[in-house]
């Protein structure tokens, strides 16, 4: 009996181990455009890149979109304002698991462009 109590206990520990997720680190960069400029910008380029935008709020600055295609990648997108500028905040997961905040600079990049502001 004593033994399968532990064995149980071990099994649960090992579940919840499994639960926990890392948090999303973002990404940020701030653009010398309108907010609001940056994030229909940024909304349409993830649709160009095969992402299906789930959720967009103008007002909050906020997106969320996921690629159609496997393996699944989710992009979370804030934007707001910043002097006379704009803030972008951008995290990624694939799966459940976050993706680092680095592999995001190709994308950032990709705004920029789109946005007419690269160097």
């Amino acid at each position: 009996m004593r033994m399968r109590h532990w064995l149980l206990i071990g099994l649960l520990g090992g579940l919840v181990g499994c639960a926990t997720t890392t948090p999303l680190e973002p990404r940020e960069l701030v653009y010398a455009t309108s907010a609001e400029e940056t994030f229909r910008e940024a909304v349409e380029l993830m649709v160009e890149q095969g992402y299906v935008v789930r959720h967009a709020d103008l007002s909050l600055g906020r997106a969320e979109a996921s690629l159609a295609r496997w393996p699944e990648y989710r992009l979370q997108l804030q934007v707001s304002e910043e002097g006379r500028g704009s803030r972008v905040s951008v995290s990624a997961l694939k799966g459940s698991q976050p993706l680092p905040p680095y592999l995001l600079d190709p994308w950032l990049v990709a705004l920029q462009h789109k946005l007419g502001i690269a160097p």
